[in-house]
């Protein structure tokens, strides 16, 4: 057998693509492992098919190692001598010729990997997927790449929830230190005050981004944002760290195998299970791919789902309400204010930058009948103020005694929302309910009348 572990080259295969053990799926070898005379027959072979063919799409050897390149360095082949000389003669014409079609495109194949997983993306128009806060201009699937800008910090989600499922994905930074991760179980949309949904977030981070006591570059899980889950090898906290370090640095591909069942998470991290937690709550969600700042892109994203039983209802997470954002993090579309200076787009929050006692309004360029909202707003300073209006007959104000006691401090975040069903509205400040069955007869444009320095953010609505 010829089989080469750690960063030595791997000879795991030499096959031809009409033979049916080719995984046409995926469009890579399937792993095999021969002998010595069927190795000498296939080298051969293989040797002259590629000189014939030299494409991708008919490669008919997989070599690789553990950074998915073409390593010359090769060790434990023991053979006879002369099978020895043999292969030694044709692995360096082999490996030339595979170096000029393989590297950048060539990607492992897992042992195990489920060949009936089903794509996640299948057109540009990212059907199945929500944009939750971030603008069309974020995602681009092309080509079977799913490319993320990384501006603005945010999410794409499925349109459907997940409870026990099978997920693969590959991804790769193309900067150092780049940022992303993958939320399972999650809510429809991001928590008060910060970009994130409330879930179980898989960790995507560049290895520049450095290892320390509180977090690696190789695969960590933990809870976000209200989630809760006890990790397997944690160090103190809920966060889980793998116990090898697999990853790959940019520009190269990685692999994860995320596996959920029944509140327990695993993580596979370029074909081995590294990370591991379980008692997750919610157990039953969406699941959320992340942009935070860095180029990232993801390709061959596929999904299982798997029989389980009913879970309770704390386990899981908020279903779809409807919401789409209307501030993209990028500029002022679909907005229409009196005073654009003083007005900052600072990715995910919009803050207006009026000193004591300036005010403006910042309006929606469309009115909407019959709304719903969500609104995060921070008061930076003792005298800040906000208005909220949605309809010329209902203004929310929050230096009304009646909303003011439900708020937080100033510096800190409140949430803002008005729900509940067309014929009973109410208003809720940070989940407490504050008014009940609101007149919203008229339609109207959504207003938001700052006075002095307030940062806005996650800014909701549904008809």
């Amino acid at each position: 057998m010829y089989k080469v572990y750690s960063n030595r080259l791997t000879v795991q295969g030499l096959l031809s693509p009409r033979k049916p053990n080719w995984n046409e799926a995926s469009g890579h070898p399937a792993v095999v492992r021969v002998s010595q005379r069927r190795l000498l027959r296939k080298i051969r072979s293989s040797v002259e098919s590629i000189e014939r063919q030299a494409t991708p799409s008919h490669a008919p050897v997989m070599l690789c190692s553990t950074q998915f390149q073409i390593n010359a360095k090769i060790a434990k082949i023991p053979a006879s001598p002369s099978a020895n000389a043999f292969i030694m003669n044709h692995l360096p014409r082999l490996i030339a010729l595979l170096s000029t079609i393989a590297i950048g495109f060539a990607a492992p194949s897992y042992v195990g990997a489920q060949d009936d997983l089903k794509p996640m993306f299948v057109d540009a128009q990212l059907s199945g997927w929500v944009r939750t806060n971030t603008p069309e201009s974020t995602w681009r699937f092309e080509d079977g790449v799913l490319y993320c800008t990384g501006k603005p910090i945010g999410e794409i989600r499925t349109e459907k929830m997940y409870q026990n499922f099978v997920m693969e994905l590959e991804w790769r930074h193309m900067v150092p230190r780049g940022n992303a991760g993958v939320f399972v179980w999650a809510d429809d949309i991001t928590s008060r005050g910060v970009p994130f949904h409330r879930g179980i977030e898989v960790q995507v981070l560049e290895n520049s981004y450095g290892n320390n006591n509180s977090h690696t570059t190789h695969g960590d899980i933990f809870p976000i944002h209200g989630a809760t889950m006890t990790p397997i090898n944690g160090r103190g906290g809920s966060r889980a760290f793998p116990t090898e370090s697999r990853s790959n640095p940019s520009p190269q591909w990685n692999h994860y195998r995320i596996e959920c069942r029944d509140g327990e998470i695993s993580l596979a991290v370029n074909g081995k299970v590294v990370t591991r937690g379980k008692d997750c709550v919610p157990r039953k969600g969406y699941i959320c791919l992340e942009s935070e700042g860095g180029v990232v892109e993801y390709r061959n994203v596929k999904i299982k789902e798997l029989p389980g039983e009913d879970v309770l209802p704390e386990q899981v997470a908020i279903s779809n309400r409807g919401y789409h954002s209307i501030y993209t993090g990028l500029d002022l579309d679909g907005w229409q204010t009196d005073e654009t200076s003083l007005w900052k787009v600072q990715d995910w929050v919009l803050a207006f930058e009026g000193t004591k006692d300036q005010e403006s309004t910042l309006t929606t360029s469309y009115p909407y009948d019959n709304v719903r909202f969500v609104v995060d707003v921070r008061l930076k300073q003792t005298d800040s103020s906000v208005k909220i209006q949605v309809a010329p007959n209902l203004i929310i104000d929050l230096a009304d005694s009646n909303v003011a006691k439900h708020l937080e401090k100033n510096g800190s975040w409140n949430r803002i929302e008005l729900a509940g069903q067309v014929d009973n509205r109410h208003l809720e400040i940070n989940g407490q309910r504050v008014g009940e069955n609101l007149d919203l007869a008229t339609s109207g444009p959504l207003v938001l009348h700052p006075t002095g320095p307030v940062d806005f953010a996650n800014i909701y609505v549904t008809q």
